[in-house]
């Protein structure tokens, strides 16, 4: 996992990895979550891996399009 850069300093976003299907996220709370392009779908993981590699956004799309559409809950 690598830091998420949090730009504006309100992500709840801690961490992220971004494979070649998939993006696992780390969230402050402690909770890590799956992304793949089974669930939520491609575009939506291209656009979060976009978003964590710029340090902007991630939390908010996440909040916005995919909130619970997640592969799996990982501890």
């Amino acid at each position: 996992m690598e830091p998420y850069a949090d730009i504006n300093g309100d992500s709840g976003i801690a961490e992220f990895k971004a494979g070649d299907n998939f993006i696992r996220v780390k969230f402050k709370d402690g909770g890590v979550y799956l992304y793949t392009y089974s669930r939520p779908g491609r575009d939506h993981v291209e656009r979060m891996k976009s978003l964590a590699a710029a340090g902007h956004g991630l939390n908010s799309y996440i909040n916005r399009y995919v909130r619970k559409s997640y592969e799996a809950r990982e501890v």
